[in-house]
């Protein structure tokens, strides 16, 4: 990429929008991303700051449910309920918050953030 291209512009519309991510884009389908520390890395990196804030203001993600976190984690990481026994109580327990007749408390939250690194700010959340 030439210096002439290397200028940052503000995204404020969609239009601004589609073009940095055609920009970023160029660096995507390249055989090798620019070194971060080169010019061209500063560039793509301030580029990405760019549109993630676009993005974060224009298209917000809502936090998942609480529910659904835990069971994305136990998908991903093979657990069972069984697993899950030392961060929520016995089986019935487990099952219980799974189908969302009982409410995670202050200790689960805690021991499922520890123990499953699901951030507490999303254990919180009320369920869908």
């Amino acid at each position: 990429m030439s210096k002439a291209t290397m200028k940052l512009n503000p995204i404020r519309t969609d239009a601004d929008y589609r073009a940095a991510l055609e920009q970023a884009e160029r660096f995507f389908d390249a055989e090798n991303e620019p070194d971060l520390d080169s010019a061209e890395g500063a560039y793509f990196e301030a580029l990405i700051t760019l549109i993630e804030a676009y993005e974060s203001k224009h298209y917000p993600v809502d936090p998942p449910d609480p529910v659904d976190a835990i069971k994305f984690r136990m998908e991903q990481s093979g657990l069972t309920v069984k697993d899950l026994e030392p961060m929520i109580g016995k089986r019935n327990r487990v099952h219980e918050v799974l189908t969302h007749k009982r409410s995670l408390s202050l200790a689960m939250i805690r021991r499922l953030h520890k123990g499953l690194g699901i951030p507490a700010e999303v254990l919180i959340n009320e369920p869908v």
